[in-house]
């Protein structure tokens, strides 16, 4: 073969190969090209977790992941001992309290009232003989008979028998009427004070059985059987399955104008089926969501939107975790 004819066959393998090339390339340009980007998001739900205001131990546990449960279902029993003893210490503050109460209003009891009027009956029959043998040394002062002293110690005696008289019928009125109404008052506080604590003993009691506060499908179950928990610790998680959204993270130049209240239909490969959603929720990640730094070449940065979207159609087996795709 000559030098010529090697020198043409190298020249045609290189054109050939650039011909592989280009098709390659516009093959890859036309198909891969023009085929529209994917976005990636998954299905979420609202959940709520069981917990108590109580610490105490996990006497029963009435329920399984996976259950659905409905409002006021039994969801978990816990042993407080404590608080039952709190509620027995109440009790008993309270009926003490309505006890100094009731003594308040009806005032003294009838023995204390008779011995009072006693007394005042006795000072005023002290003062009734005061009075007489203060008169009968003033006539004799008057007369001459007695000096001024005797006639000044008859009249002190008196006098002190005047107060003692007004005093015992205080004493005999204050039994009658009974406390004073500050007095009165202040132990009617006293009883709802007392009232209180119990109300709010009981409704710590009450916390020890847990009930569902939503219907909902239970999802976890964090303590066991026998185990303590503490005040607010989790007991377990209830999703509530009526309210499920689906969530994206989106790059701005990939929004195409998308707005709140707009619709966009989604793919749901679980099903292989698409679903209509209506976006309600839009907000950007901040600058730690930064895509693309292209300030190097001139161009700009691009920042992550998170983007959420509740189904307007109802699609049955939906589940929380499960992939959805914008085209």
């Amino acid at each position: 073969m000559s030098e010529k004819s090697q020198h043409t066959n190298v020249l045609l393998a290189i054109l050939c190969f650039a011909v592989v090339v280009g098709a390659v390339a516009l093959i890859g340009f036309f198909t891969l090209g023009n085929e529209p980007e994917v976005i990636q998001g998954q299905m979420d739900v609202t959940e709520y977790r069981v917990s108590s205001k109580v610490p105490g131990r996990i006497l029963e546990i009435r329920v399984q992941e996976g259950d659905y449960v409905h409002v006021g279902d039994t969801l978990a029993i816990l042993d407080a001992p404590e608080v039952n003893a709190k509620k027995e210490q109440a009790n008993a503050v309270e009926e003490a309290a309505s006890a100094m109460s009731e003594m308040a209003k009806k005032g003294a009891r009838q023995e204390q009232i008779q011995g009072a009027y006693q007394l005042w009956q006795q000072a005023k029959a002290a003062l009734e003989i005061h009075e007489k043998s203060y008169q009968r040394v003033q006539k004799l002062f008057d007369e001459g008979v007695l000096s001024e002293q005797k006639r000044d110690e008859a009249y002190a005696q008196y006098t002190a028998a005047q107060a003692q008289a007004k005093a015992a019928e205080s004493q005999y009125n204050m039994a009658v009427n009974g406390a004073r109404r500050e007095e009165k008052m202040a132990a009617a506080a006293k009883v709802q004070q007392a009232r209180g604590v119990v109300a709010e003993v009981s409704s710590y009691i009450g916390e020890t059985v847990q009930i569902a506060q939503m219907e909902g499908e239970v999802t976890d179950i964090y303590p066991h059987v026998g185990e303590l928990v503490g005040t607010g610790s989790p007991i377990m998680s209830v999703a509530i399955m009526k309210d499920m959204w689906a969530s994206f993270n989106i790059r701005e130049d990939q929004l195409s104008g998308m707005k709140i209240g707009d619709e966009v239909e989604t793919y749901i490969p679980a099903f292989d089926k698409t679903l209509k959603m209506k976006v309600y929720y839009m907000k950007d990640q901040g600058s730690y969501a930064v895509w693309k730094a292209t300030k190097a070449n001139g161009r700009y940065d691009l920042k992550t939107f998170e983007v959420k979207a509740r189904p307007i159609e109802k699609l049955e087996g939906l589940r929380p975790g499960m992939s959805v795709i914008i085209k």
